[in-house]
This record gives structure tokens, C-alpha cells and sequence, in this order.
């Protein structure tokens, strides 16, 4: 474990540490995070803390009888907030900031710049950044879902070394301890396949959003990046005392040797594609030389509608997801050279235009 040279983390929290009988919040657990974190700046660690709970912690300011809509949960996520805040708040002899985000601001990359920008300026001045997903105004289509794979966006972004997901369980076992005696808790995973995630039962919290299935989703964008990601029980105390003694109380997730590219990684693992551009197989030969471009007269169909800078979906007739990379031209244009490939004015607007999707701007998926 690499405890003693880590330089930057990020810690999520999850709401069942947060206010644990979703009747608002309580100091019974998120004191002993908080004195871990006070621990870590003295070592001169830099913490990023991703936070849960605002739903949980002003659910009860509203009638329990009532059916709780989309509509009450985005308010209870309002007024959880600020109690929320106030409580990590009041632990802290230093500053600490809120960062609400939704997944609209970080696969936008012009905001997703600005995000990076932010949390290094805080961080550099000693303050704490606090984030959350801003529950309260974000839609189906501009948001995450859950904070275990927000948290380790942000550890992209903020090019942290490590990754600390407190749950409620002591970390990834073999099969659900709830169901069966003889489960073993893996220390160490050296890379995510199917077999691990067939690993992961449901949720074990009713309060959270996230179960297993979402932290493994969560460590394997963080160790793409390069980031070691933890999954570790947030209601030990023993937990902390351990992390800081230089042990791993739960399951370690080793990071990627070869990370991805900062480029690469936001295209693969947040930007959302807004559409899909199906190319023939001239385009799978060409992923054997390694090559970006595609031109088009590969251009098979055209689904979705895209602008230009949008993020899209590249894949074969077959339905095999080949890449995700950024359009150079509008789904209008892309449709109309679709339509009229064999047309001699088609053909030479394609030797007027350059590439449709250029080779800086491209994360094959086969590859990484």
C-alpha cells in the first residue's frame, strides 16, 4: 500500500454514514471521517471529499405519509443540503467549499476544464472541496445516478492518487456475505472483468442509491486513470486507524500500469455519446494500424442528433462498439453524405471536407 505517498484523494461518502435513520443528520460516523481528514491534511495530503446524503438528510422535513415523488426528492435534496453542509462544516478548522455538478458539467469538456480549474484553486489555498450531485435541479438525462461513480469522475479530473470508497460493507467479497457463510473478502484486485462484477450483490443500505455493481464501476474508471480505489467500511473506526498505519482494511483495486490518456479517459468514461456513426469495415481494418481517421465514404448510417465538438458512438454494422470520438461535423451533414455516397456531388464534398472524426480526437474502445 502507497498510503505515505499519496498526494492528492478523494473520499466518498455514502448517505447511510451521512444520516443513517433518514431522519436528518448524525455526527455518529462522519466525525470519525472527519478527523481522518484533518489526519490527512497534517500529513500534507490533499483531500477532495464527494459527500451523499442531502435526499437522506431532509427527507425529514417532509410528510412520511405521502408517496415521495421526483418532484418532493429533488426538494428534500434542497434542504438536506445545507444541513448537510453545516455538519461537515462544523467539524473543520479550515474552510471547505460546495461543488454541486451534474453528469451535464463534466461531459461538457469546456466545463469540465472549468471543474478541474476550480478544485485545483481550492485545494491550492487550503480549502476543502465538498461535492455532491446537484439533485436538486438535474434530469434522467443530465445525470450521474450515483456518487460511487460521480467520485471517481472527480478523481479523473483531480488527477488523484487514490480513491476511498466508505461504504457500509468491509469491501468486495467473493459472493454476498448476507446470504452465504463461508463469502471471502478479496484484498487485492489486479483488473476488473466480468467475473468481478458477477461478484456484486445488491446494495446492502436502503438509504443509498448504489450497490456493489456501481463501486466496481467506479474503480474501473479510477484505475484506468491510474487511480488505486478502495472499497472500505465507513463505520469502523478501526478502518481509519488502519488506513493511516499504512494497511488496507478492505479491497485495494491496483491502478491501470499504463493509464489512459487524460483525453482518452474523459472520452471513455464520461462523456456521454449524443449519437452513433456506423462505419463499414474498411474502418475495422484500419484499427489494426492504429490509425483515428475516418473519412467519409466509410460512413454506413447515421443515428441520433449531434452537433459539431458532440461527443459520438463509432461502430460496426455488427453492433460492435469500435470507439467514442468527437465530431468534426453535424449529424446533417454526416446523414446527407450517408444518403448520397455514390452521388457526384457527394463525392466531392467528401474530397473537399477533411476527416470526419480526426485521430487526436478519438478513444477506440478495443484498445483501451
Amino acid at each position: 500500500m502507497q498510503k505515505l505517498n499519496w498526494r492528492r484523494i478523494v473520499l466518498k461518502v455514502g448517505s447511510a454514514l451521512i444520516a443513517p435513520d433518514q431522519d436528518g443528520c448524525r455526527s455518529r460516523y462522519i466525525l470519525t471521517i472527519a478527523q481522518f481528514i484533518v489526519r490527512c491534511r497534517a500529513r500534507g495530503i490533499e483531500v477532495i471529499l464527494v459527500s451523499s446524503g442531502s435526499v437522506a438528510a431532509g427527507s425529514h422535513l417532509f410528510p412520511s405519509d405521502k408517496p415521495r415523488s421526483v418532484v418532493m426528492k429533488k426538494a428534500m435534496a434542497a434542504a438536506g443540503q445545507t444541513e448537510m453542509i453545516a455538519m461537515w462544516d462544523r467539524f473543520f478548522d479550515f474552510p471547505s467549499a460546495q461543488l454541486l455538478l451534474t453528469h451535464g458539467d463534466l461531459r461538457d469538456h469546456e466545463r469540465y476544464q472549468s471543474i478541474r480549474e476550480t478544485v485545483f484553486t481550492l485545494l491550492e489555498h487550503g480549502i476543502l472541496p465538498i461535492i455532491n450531485e446537484n439533485d436538486a435541479v438535474t434530469t434522467d438525462d443530465l445525470k450521474v445516478g450515483d456518487n460511487d461513480n460521480l467520485s471517481a469522475m472527480v478523481a479523473a479530473a483531480a488527477d488523484a492518487d487514490a480513491l476511498l470508497i466508505f461504504s457500509d460493507v468491509d469491501g468486495l467479497y467473493d459472493k454476498n456475505p448476507n446470504l452465504h457463510q463461508d463469502a471471502t473478502l478479496l484484498p487485492e484486485i489486479k483488473s476488473i472483468d466480468e467475473s468481478i462484477y458477477a461478484m456484486a450483490g445488491c446494495a446492502t443500505s436502503a438509504v443509498g442509491t448504489g450497490g456493489m455493481k456501481t463501486k466496481i464501476e467506479a474503480a474501473e474508471k479510477a484505475t484506468s486513470h491510474g487511480i488505486a480505489t478502495y472499497i472500505i467500511n465507513g463505520f469502523k473506526e478501526e478502518t481509519f486507524t488502519r488506513l493511516l498505519a499504512g494497511e488496507n482494511p478492505g479491497t485495494i483495486f491496483l491502478p491501470y500500469e499504463k493509464p489512459m490518456q487524460d483525453s482518452v479517459h474523459w472520452m471513455t468514461h464520461t462523456a456521454n455519446e449524443q449519437g452513433e456513426v456506423v462505419v463499414d469495415g474498411s474502418f475495422d481494418e484500419s484499427l489494426e494500424g492504429e490509425t483515428g481517421c475516418i473519412r467519409g465514404d466509410e460512413i454506413v448510417e447515421v443515428h441520433g442528433e449531434f452537433a459539431i465538438g458532440d461527443t459520438i458512438l463509432v461502430r460496426s454494422e455488427d453492433g460492435t462498439r469500435l470507439a467514442k470520438a468527437t465530431a468534426n461535423y453535424s449529424s446533417c451533414l454526416l446523414n446527407f453524405i450517408a444518403d448520397n455516397e455514390q452521388s457526384e456531388f457527394s463525392e466531392k464534398m467528401q474530397d473537399s471536407i477533411g476527416p470526419v472524426i480526426s485521430e487526436k480526437h478519438i478513444a477506440l474502445l478495443e484498445k483501451s
